[in-house]
């Protein structure tokens, strides 16, 4: 508090007026410096009540609704709604909506922003790429191989493994029906007399079993050295290189290895020699070959699915880029520089 006794002084703020002073501030209207003040403090001026028109009853006032803006903001005459922007309009940097507000139609936040306040994600059905559309797999950025393709090239390597089958077991087979042809005859003329076939047994029989498990030895690692090193070294076998598919690991494209593709092929190939057990070995092999008709993600098979494989379909002239250096292979097998950005484009 002031030392300064209540009374009337000039006012600091105005030599030539005087105020009163109660002790802790200045109150009352300020008065001439060369008038007689008042004995005491100013009287309390009290405000007029505000004038009702005549005739006017006195209203309740009423609210304003939320949506509505307050008077100082209202629009200018001739005002009216802008047109909405044109489909894929992008927003100049800084914009920001009015709170509360829609985006308008066609706005899409840039590359790594935030949506404006208000914006909805619109729902899966909607957006494109997203459900119900499914999106196919494209390993390493090439396409699947088709099931027909991969038929076609089976069916080439059975007649490529088949051919070398005939110059290899072709000395086994000779035997072999060397053997069956008495035996034949023997069953046919003991069926004719009256007796039963299984009475005929005899060691020809038994050199027949004897040639037919060889041959199927045989025919299975013909088989293996056709197939195991050709999917090791470059992916593809005669068959798979004419159809343009190509047999790569799961995690890159380097080349898969012996151990690898011979995995790879025991999961069908080894059910050869139970070609002799009442066919067991074939029906086991048809459901593998089979099997990738099941897979609608990757189309593996169930020798790939042991392997952790998939096979792919190749562009034409293209080959897998290596994953260390980036450079692929033409067709001939001779290396090719790294893939510019365009021929990624075509490859995919």
């Amino acid at each position: 508090m002031s030392s300064l006794p209540a009374g009337w002084y000039k006012d600091p703020a105005d030599t030539t007026t005087q105020r009163y002073w109660d002790g802790e501030g200045w109150i009352g209207k300020a008065i001439p410096a060369d008038a007689v003040p008042p004995d005491g403090p100013p009287p309390v001026e009290e405000e007029p009540p505000a004038a009702t028109p005549v005739g006017t009853p006195a209203e309740t006032p009423v609210e304003t609704p939320s949506w509505m803006p307050p008077p100082q903001q209202q629009a200018p005459p001739g005002w009216g709604p802008m047109p909405p922007p044109p489909p894929g309009w992008q927003p100049p940097p800084g914009w920001q909506p009015s709170p509360g507000g829609q985006p308008p139609a066609g706005w899409q936040p840039p590359p790594g922003g935030q949506p404006p306040a208000g914006w909805q994600q619109p729902p899966a059905w909607q957006q494109i790429g997203a459900y119900p559309y499914p999106v196919e797999a494209r390993p390493h950025g090439f396409a699947l191989a088709g099931l027909g393709p991969r038929l076609v090239a089976r069916l080439l390597d059975i007649v490529a493994v088949l051919l070398l089958n005939v110059v290899v077991n072709g000395w086994f087979a000779y035997q072999w029906w060397q053997e069956f042809v008495p035996f034949y005859r023997n069953v046919m003329q003991t069926a004719a007399n009256g007796g039963s076939a299984f009475d005929t047994q005899s060691a020809a029989s038994s050199r027949m079993e004897e040639l037919l498990w060889a041959m199927l030895i045989v025919a299975t690692l013909l088989w293996l050295l056709y197939e195991a090193p050709a999917i090791a070294g470059s992916g593809q076998t005669l068959g798979k290189r004419i159809m343009r598919i190509k047999v790569v690991a799961l995690e890159n494209t380097e080349p898969l290895g012996f151990g690898r593709a011979f995995g790879r092929w025991a999961r069908l190939g080894l059910w050869t020699p139970a070609w002799g057990c009442a066919g067991i070995g074939l029906v086991l092999q048809f459901i593998d070959s089979l099997s990738p008709v099941f897979d609608q993600q990757l189309r593996q098979a169930y020798h790939d699915k042991t392997a952790r494989t998939v096979v792919i379909a190749l562009p034409p002239h293209r080959q897998p880029a290596d994953a260390a250096t980036g450079a692929g292979t033409s067709d001939e097998g001779q290396p090719t520089a790294p893939p510019t950005a365009q021929n990624r484009n075509e490859g995919h």
